[in-house]
Parts: structure tokens; C-alpha cells; sequence
């Protein structure tokens, strides 16, 4: 193809152009041609060289939009039209805004500005081939800025074809500056609706009806963690994640260590993808929904390297604009893949808008008191809970009827719904992810939301009341009736700096972001029970014995749950890498205690396909569990799997601060023989020096430590010799206590008799300690007795206790307390 370049308009007339070129402006052009098309110019002439492709194209400027209402004589007339607006009366709002637009629509372009826009678009042709699709966009001049993003506040035309369509989706967006909801969003926002232009950008068309697209942001977006890309794909254009219309794919990658040449995706969460928006036939000019098979909504809609591509991106915008505004300045970024080319670019980049602008210094955190009747559940928006009366509305042209502090329930909301949006006390959507329209305007609106419950607008009933929970993880559930619920704020600032490292207990991934904002110094004990139990659900052997299963009903569950992979074994390892990696990534690079799993035989069973490997026992809890499974033969191939995933949060991901430990180690000899097992799955234990444990445990030292926990009497009287086999030792009050008094801390019976702060345990506790530190081996604690008794965290400090992992709620208390004991301020 012949590529004729562009002519470019001299310095001097730039203020005066009616049209520039992409590769012409830069972000401080923001008053020239908006802040989507300043963005769109400033990657092309800055990160094109990094590796960033954005497709190329020009803008109609603010100066062609002033002139358009200014030869017309408009500005008086709109004037006049808004002297009685109220955006508050959903009517009069929309009236006003259908006159303004009827205004522009009906008020011909000047010949001037016509001409200029079709010569451009005949240079893009020239470059691209005759009658090139394009995507017309509205870019306004207050737009993607730090504090407020105008996001879809104005139209977007895609497949464009022809000069006379590009100069229809242009005359279009001028008038989209007067949309309802840009009016009420600019009165919001404390804009001048007349110091407001419009710019128009006109960008070669990415064909992703034939593939995939969608939005990835910088930061996680609810918890505001700031370590991780946040990737959202569906097939078709992006204009369906944007709505809401598709639940989509979602990607978690860990910026630190993809930076330093590793792989951590931590997270792929597969969306149900049901619609593709695709180009009708007759030369794309315009589109329409297509239903998705089957198939394609099992499969993810990007490869691994398609992921890793976009998050390398991702870093790559994020870092230069924190440059160019001497601020961290995470982003929101859509992308496109063509379905022609196969070949990824980014389409929009804007400052991300919300979490950006929260008080770092304020910890805020939502608890409910009680549990209820779970209604329906989807994807969490924010951490908050809200409640209210339910009002069900499925059409747009009903907001009105909307009252203030309801629960809006709907299929999905675009722009046109904002104007209620913000009276809402919470929100729940039957479609959408956490980029979709909904999800978005929550978070800046500060409402709770739940998007994608798929049954939502069936289940709940106009006038109904509920809670709306976002403050339990990743998922969010609506609660029948107004459940109590409490809500604490904590300042962060002049926390004291303890000898003694506070860490946490933590389990559930899907909290381990918004955990890892409380102040701490890592994870002591990071449990793979949850992520087995409740993101794999499968037993181990299971899916190394597939062919073996007896249970046809088990079976078919098991294939239904890993249609994706065809070794079956690698559905556990990568759930379980994925989970591992999650938390490993939230208290990066601070050192994650990971317990190797620790079920007992009738826990086992109760996974999915468990019960034809379990025997059963008279006392599970003093029998085949922890050590004694990982080297035996009937178990050896299932603990492989678990050794393989560490392996890959370590290796592949980068994640070096994970320390795995082994727990209910018996003997010394048991120790050995694990170790042996995990060798020769390529996790080698690094032989640390005495002395210089701590040190050699910290990130990017490449050797593997492995603790023990100290749980048993034998772990305490033998710790001389343990200490010769691991690295470190972890106090677990709980089982120390039920076997050092004689007891089972399961039973009602002798539930009185149980109290880590028994002069025996304290006894056996202050042995532990004193044996770890003459062999010079670290030692924390990690039961439950900290938390629950202030006072057996104060005897532990005066011990010597390297380290104290405490449940989430009890760290800063406890903190304070250590702080107290230590004499530190």
C-alpha cells in the first residue's frame, strides 16, 4: 500500500486549525482537541517507540467547534433554553437537552469546516485504503481529567465509512456535548456548560468485531491497590463492556515482578460472554448483537502472552503519565485486537478517576453484624453496604419515577441512567463486570454496587427491602431486610514502628487486596485449605485419577468444572498457583507464610471426588493429616501438585517472598522426608547460614526456605533438632493447646478446659521460643490466641517472638499494644 503522509498544520496556525492530526498534538493539548484525542497524540508520539501501537487519525478542534456555534449565532439560543434548567427534574432535563440537540443536529456545518474534515478523512483513505472504516469520537475539552473522566458522557460512532457518514458522526457528536446526561454530569462537576468545546476524533477503525476488546485499568479498582493491572475482555466491539450488556472475562497481573521479565497473572476469572456486538453485513456500516456459542464463552478471549502484552502496556502508560504530571497517575485504558491482523492496540487512555482521588491516610472498612437470606449474588463494586427499598426499573424512559435512597435494579445502566444513579443508595445490575457503565459511576458516586447477578431484576421485587453487601470479597450478595452493620475508620498516620512484625492470617484471595492496605509486615499464615475448598472444590486425586472415578455423577461434574484443560491435574495446580500468587502479590515484597494444606481425612472426603480416596477414622484430627500424607504413596502424587504450583508463584510469577511451611510434623525424620518429596519437584531448600536467616528470606534472594509449624509437644521438646531440618517455626496455639492439655478442641465436653493461656502452653510456648533463638531460627506465632487475648500478646513480646500474624481486625489493636510493651511511640 502506497502511505501518503499528512500534511500538518505549521505552529503558528494550530490555535486557528479546524483539523489536526494525531501525531501533531500532545497531552498539554488538552483545550485544543479534548482530552481523549490529547491522550490518543500523545502515545502515538511518545510510546509508539516503546512498543505501544495506537492506530492513527486526526481531530476536528475546539476552535472548529467555537466556530461552528459562533457563525450560527447558537450560544444565545441554548443560553435562553437552560435559564430554567433543573437536572434535578428528570423531565425538564431531558427536554431541555432533546431541544439543545435538535439545535446543533438542525444548524448545517459551515462549508470551511466540512471541507476540512473531508480532506483529512481522504488523507486517512490515502493511507489506509479507499473508504477506510473509522471510529468517530467525542472528546470534550473538560474530559479525562485527574478528577473527573466525562466518561461516555458524549456519543461514540463506530464502522464509519464514507465522507458523508464521517461528516453525519461528527455533527452528531457536537450535539452529543448536550446529552442529559453530560448536562447533569457537568452541573455536578461545577463546569460552565458554556466554557465547555467539543472536539471530534476520527481514528482508523480496529476491527475487533472479528476478535476481542475491552478496558484494563492501572490499579485494582475497588480496593485501590495499586501493584496490579486489572484486564476485562469480551468478543466483539467494546462497546458491550462498557454498557454492561456482557459479563466479561477479568485478568489480575502483578506490575513488580511482570517489570522484571516474570508472568504473574494472578487471577483469570472467566466471564459469561453471551453477546459479541459485531459489524453487520453490507460493509460494516452498522452493527448488531450476535449470540456466542457455547464453546467460545468457555474459552478465555485472550492468550496468556495477549494478557501479559496489554498489562506490559499498561505499565508502560501508566509510568509515562506519572511522569508527565510529577504524580502517581494510575489509568483507564481501553483496547482493541483486530480480528484481521490479530495485532493489539490501544484505543483510550484517561487518569482513572476514583481511587486516585481517596485519602490514602483514612482506612474505612464496612462489617456486617449478621447474615440473612442470600437474594442473588454477582461482582462486588466497592467495599461499602447500602440499603433500601428495591425499585425494579427495566426502561430508561421510567427514571423519573425513581425517589431518592432506593436500590436501583435494573438489566444494566448506560449514560442516560446517571441522572438517578446518584440518588441511589446502592445498586445491582443483572449484566456487566467491573468496568462496565454501572460498576464505573458507582465508584465515583460512592455507592455500593452488584453487577452481573444475571437474575436480579427476577428476584427482587419493587418495594421489597434488602441489604446490598459489597464488603465480603470479590463477590457481592443481597441480603433480605435491613441487616445491622457497623462502619469503622481509622487514621493511618504516626503508627508506630514495633521490633516485633505484626503480620495477618489470611485465607480468602479475594480479600487479600483490600486486607493488605492495613499496615503490616506480611502474611504468617496464608491457609491453601480456603483456596482448595472453594475455588477448586476438587479432591486432588480426582483429577490425577480421572479415568478411575467410579461415581458417574462425580465424574461428569469434574469434567463440566475443567472443560479447559485437558490434563486435569493442571485445573488444581492453577487454581491454586492463581490463589497462592494473589496473596503472595498483595503483601509483596514483605514475606507470605503459605501452610501447605492441612485437612483432615474427612475434610478430604468432602471435596469433590474425595470419598474413593479417604479412609475413614476414628480421630481424623490426630491421624493421617499434614506431614505424613505428603511422603506417603497414597498421597505423595497429590502433594506433587501442590509443589508445582508453588513452583510457579516462585518461578513464574516472580513471587520469591512466599515461604512455604509444613504443618503436624511429627518427627524431625518426617521433615526430611517431606523436604526430599518437595526436591524433587524442583523446590530445593536453601541452606541459610545461622545468623542471617532474616535476611536471607527477604525478596530476590532466589534460594527456598521452608518452615515448620510448632504444633505438637515433639515440635517444642525436639526443637533443637527441627531446626536442622527447617528455616523457621510458626506457634500454632490452637493444636499446641489441645495436645499439650490432652484434649480434642472439637468436643462441647471439655470446650472449658481449652485456654492457650494455661501455664502448661505458656510453658511449652516459652521452651519454643527460647530453642528457636539459640539455633537462630526466626519464630512467630500464628493461632488464634493473639488475637482473641491481649495479654498473651504482651507475653510473647516479652519472650522475644520474632513475629505475631494476628486475624485482620485484631492488627492494629494489637499493634498499639506491642507498641506499648516495646516502650515505642
Amino acid at each position: 500500500m502506497v502511505m501518503a503522509a499528512q500534511e500538518k498544520s505549521p505552529q503558528s496556525s494550530r490555535e486557528r486549525s479546524l483539523v489536526l492530526w494525531f501525531d501533531e498534538v500532545g497531552i498539554d493539548d488538552i483545550p485544543l482537541v479534548g482530552g481523549k484525542n490529547a491522550s490518543l497524540g500523545e502515545m502515538i508520539q511518545q510510546l509508539t517507540g516503546k512498543g505501544v501501537s495506537v492506530p492513527m487519525g486526526f481531530a476536528t478542534t475546539a476552535y472548529a467547534y467555537r466556530y461552528f456555534i459562533e457563525t450560527a449565532g447558537i450560544e444565545n439560543k441554548l443560553r435562553r433554553l437552560f435559564a430554567d434548567l433543573d437536572v434535578e427534574d428528570v423531565n425538564n432535563l431531558r427536554e431541555r437537552g432533546k431541544q439543545a440537540r435538535a439545535l446543533l443536529l438542525h444548524t448545517p456545518f459551515p462549508g470551511e469546516l466540512r471541507n476540512a474534515i473531508a480532506k483529512a478523512y481522504e488523507q486517512l483513505c490515502s493511507r489506509y485504503g479507499t473508504d477506510v472504516n473509522v471510529a468517530v469520537r467525542s472528546s470534550a475539552t473538560a474530559e479525562d481529567l485527574p478528577d473527573a473522566s466525562f466518561a461516555g458522557q458524549q456519543e461514540t460512532y463506530l464502522n464509519v465509512q464514507s465522507v458523508q457518514s464521517v461528516l453525519e458522526s461528527c455533527h452528531k457528536c457536537f450535539a452529543s456535548l448536550f446529552t442529559d446526561r453530560a448536562i447533569s454530569y457537568r452541573h455536578t462537576k461545577g463546569f460552565d456548560h458554556f466554557a465547555v468545546a467539543l472536539s471530534v476524533g476520527v481514528q482508523k477503525m480496529v476491527r475487533s468485531d472479528l476478535a476481542a476488546s475491552g478496558v484494563m485499568f492501572s490499579i485494582d479498582t475497588e480496593t485501590g491497590f495499586k501493584n496490579a493491572a486489572l484486564i476485562t475482555a469480551a468478543y466483539g466491539l467494546g462497546e458491550n463492556i462498557v454498557q454492561g450488556a456482557v459479563n466479561p472475562d477479568e485478568y489480575l497481573v502483578f506490575k513488580p515482578t511482570l517489570k522484571q521479565g516474570f508472568r504473574p497473572i494472578v487471577e483469570k476469572r472467566l466471564g459469561t460472554k453471551e453477546f459479541k456486538l459485531i459489524c453487520d453485513d453490507g460493509g460494516c456500516k452498522i452493527t448488531k448483537q450476535e449470540r456466542v456459542t457455547l464453546s467460545e464463552q468457555k474459552q478465555y478471549a485472550l492468550t496468556d502472552e495477549e494478557i501479559l502484552q496489554l498489562a506490559r502496556w499498561t505499565c508502560i502508560i501508566e509510568d509515562h503519565y506519572s511522569e508527565v504530571r510529577g504524580t502517581y497517575t494510575p489509568m483507564d485504558i481501553e483496547w482493541a485486537k483486530d480480528g484481521e491482523t490479530n495485532e493489539l492496540f490501544i484505543v483510550q487512555a484517561r487518569p482513572e478517576t476514583v481511587q486516585s482521588q481517596k485519602r490514602n491516610n483514612i482506612l474505612r472498612s464496612y462489617h456486617l453484624q449478621e447474615k440473612g437470606i442470600v437474594l442473588t449474588k454477582g461482582r462486588s463494586v466497592g467495599e461499602a453496604i447500602g440499603q433500601g427499598k428495591v425499585h425494579v426499573i427495566l426502561d430508561p424512559h421510567k427514571i423519573d419515577q425513581f425517589r431518592n435512597g432506593e436500590v436501583l435494579v435494573t438489566n444494566k445502566t448506560d449514560p442516560d441512567w446517571e441522572p438517578i444513579m446518584k440518588k441511589a443508595s446502592a445498586i445491582v445490575t443483572n449484566a456487566g463486570g467491573r468496568t462496565c457503565h454501572a460498576a464505573i459511576i458507582a465508584r465515583e458516586l460512592g455507592i455500593p454496587a452488584i453487577v452481573g447477578c444475571g437474575n436480579a431484576t427476577d428476584v427482587l421485587k419493587t418495594s421489597q427491602i434488602v441489604t446490598v453487601s459489597c464488603a465480603e470479597g470479590e463477590e457481592g450478595r443481597v441480603y433480605a431486610g435491613l441487616l445491622p452493620f457497623e462502619v469503622k475508620e481509622v487514621t493511618l498516620e504516626n503508627l508506630p514502628r514495633t521490633r516485633t512484625k505484626i503480620m495477618m492470617n489470611v485465607g480468602n484471595p479475594e480479600e487479600a487486596f483490600s486486607l493488605a492496605a492495613i499496615p503490616n509486615d506480611g502474611v504468617g499464615l496464608a491457609r491453601l485449605e480456603f483456596i482448595i475448598a472453594n475455588h477448586i472444590k476438587v479432591h486432588p486425586l480426582a483429577l490425577i485419577k480421572f479415568d478411575e472415578l467410579k461415581d458417574a455423577d462425580v465424574k461428569a461434574q469434574i469434567a463440566e468444572m475443567t472443560v479447559r484443560y485437558k490434563n486435569k491435574s493442571e485445573f488444581f495446580v492453577d487454581k491454586l498457583a492463581q490463589g497462592m500468587g494473589k496473596i503472595a502479590a498483595a503483601f509483596y515484597p514483605n514475606p507470605v507464610v503459605v501452610r501447605m494444606s492441612d485437612f483432615k481425612s474427612n475434610e478430604y472426603a468432602n471435596l469433590l471426588g474425595g470419598r474413593q480416596f479417604e479412609p475413614e477414622e476414628e480421630n481424623p484430627m490426630l491421624s493421617w493429616r499434614g506431614a505424613s500424607r505428603y511422603y506417603d504413596e497414597r498421597y505423595r502424587d497429590a502433594f506433587a501438585l501442590e509443589c508445582q504450583a508453588l513452583k510457579r508463584v516462585r518461578d513464574e510469577m516472580g513471587l520469591t517472598n512466599v515461604i512455604p511451611m509444613i504443618p503436624f510434623c511429627r518427627t524431625p525424620e518426617e521433615g526430611k522426608k517431606v523436604l526430599a518429596q518437595m526436591a524433587k519437584h524442583g523446590l530445593s531448600r536453601y541452606q541459610a547460614q545461622p545468623g542471617n536467616e532474616i535476611a536471607q528470606a527477604q525478596p530476590g534472594n532466589e534460594g527456598l526456605q521452608v518452615y515448620v509449624m510448632c504444633e505438637l509437644p515433639s515440635n517444642v521438646i525436639l526443637a533443637d533438632e527441627f531446626s536442622e531440618v527447617f528455616d523457621g517455626f510458626s506457634i500454632g496455639s490452637n493444636d499446641l493447646t489441645q495436645l499439650t492439655l490432652g484434649l480434642d478442641r472439637d468436643s462441647a465436653l471439655v470446650a472449658h478446659i481449652f485456654d492457650e493461656r494455661n501455664v502448661a502452653v505458656k510453658r511449652m510456648v516459652e521452651m519454643a521460643i527460647a530453642s528457636a533463638k539459640r539455633n537462630n531460627r526466626k519464630i512467630g506465632i500464628c493461632g488464634q490466641a493473639p488475637s482473641d487475648y491481649p495479654e498473651f500478646a504482651r507475653f510473647l513480646v516479652e519472650l522475644g517472638i520474632d513475629s505475631i500474624s494476628l486475624n485482620p481486625d485484631s492488627v492494629l489493636k494489637t499493634l498499639l499494644d506491642v507498641a506499648q510493651v516495646e516502650g515505642v511511640s
